[in-house]
């Protein structure tokens, strides 16, 4: 389940959604583009403009504590039969990004830090959608992937090349409007938009215990 692409549309929109809110709400800061926060903090540095500086490196920082985190997880946890480690990863997430929603404006730091280790772990976490390497939490990859697999299909008419660009490119366009819906409910919930992110993650804990329960009954289905 944890490699479905139904599993695929909730983490992308989430990871859509966490990107909007620290970038329009917690003071520009990209959450899991850490590209665009490694150019903004270079710049700061050859500015010597030093708490802007910080302010872009601890979200780099969490996002790679958060990947080192991830891996401790599945190091610890691949082997417990209650629940994936995969799951613990999700409900991690969810809490850290609950606890997000009560830090003020002024905890812009802190929030973006706990964003960061939680996209990290989600993108460490997932990283195959019905076979294919994908990422939830940024396009790139994707957009080169989906590409990639459209030209094959142009070339060879292989339907399966086809099939393999339709789903990343359905995985950039549900990230980019959880990225719109981000940005548009920052207006109505403000600090508590993130919380949106938390109900997507907690659909995708609950989708892996669904699945389970299908597996261990499946002569109920034959």
């Amino acid at each position: 389940m944890s490699e479905s692409f139904l599993m695929a549309v909730f983490l992308s929109l989430s990871g859509g959604l966490q990107d909007a809110y620290t970038y329009v709400y917690r003071g520009k800061v990209f959450a899991n583009a850490q590209t665009g926060n490694i150019v903004l903090l270079s710049q700061s540095i050859y500015e010597k403009n030093w708490p802007i500086a910080l302010h872009y490196f601890v979200p780099l920082l969490s996002f790679v504590l958060g990947v080192a985190a991830a891996e401790w997880i599945r190091q610890s946890f691949r082997n417990r039969q209650a629940v994936h480690w995969r799951q613990i990863v999700l409900l991690s997430e969810i809490l850290l990004l609950f606890a997000v929603g009560y830090l003020p404006e002024g905890l812009n730091i802190l929030a973006n830090a706990f964003v960061s280790f939680s996209c990290a772990m989600q993108v460490q976490a997932f990283r195959k959608m019905t076979g294919y390497a994908f990422s939830s939490t940024m396009c790139i990859g994707n957009m080169r992937s989906g590409m990639e697999a459209l030209s094959l299909y142009i070339r060879t008419h292989d339907r399966e090349m086809l099939k393999k660009a339709l789903r990343y490119w359905e995985i950039i366009f549900l990230f980019g409007f959880g990225a719109g819906l981000g940005g548009h409910f920052v207006s109505v919930f403000g600090v508590k938009t993130i919380w949106l992110s938390c109900v997507l993650l907690l659909v995708g804990f609950f989708l892996m215990f669904i699945k389970e329960e299908i597996e261990e009954h499946s002569e109920i289905h034959q």
